[in-house]
């Protein structure tokens, strides 16, 4: 029963680590959810993700952002 409701208190975390970065991330980033989406999920998922597009897109400033938004620079 305690795992049940380890696994509730880490699945509602993550639920609010999401949310603030999503939150973060759209400060800076418009109208690009579903990229933002993706590039989440795929770092909540240890894996990786590649942003394809013509120049122009803000892929860059989208990577710096997460990046920032994560504390990774």
């Amino acid at each position: 029963m305690n795992t049940q409701n380890d696994d509730i208190l880490a699945v509602e975390e993550i639920s609010d680590a999401y949310r603030a970065i999503r939150e973060q991330i759209g400060r800076v980033i418009v109208g690009q959810e579903s990229v933002v989406d993706q590039i989440l999920i795929a770092l909540f998922a240890n894996g990786h993700c590649m942003l394809v597009g013509v120049p122009g897109l803000a892929k860059t400033l989208l990577v710096s952002t997460v990046a920032q938004c994560l504390s990774l620079q």
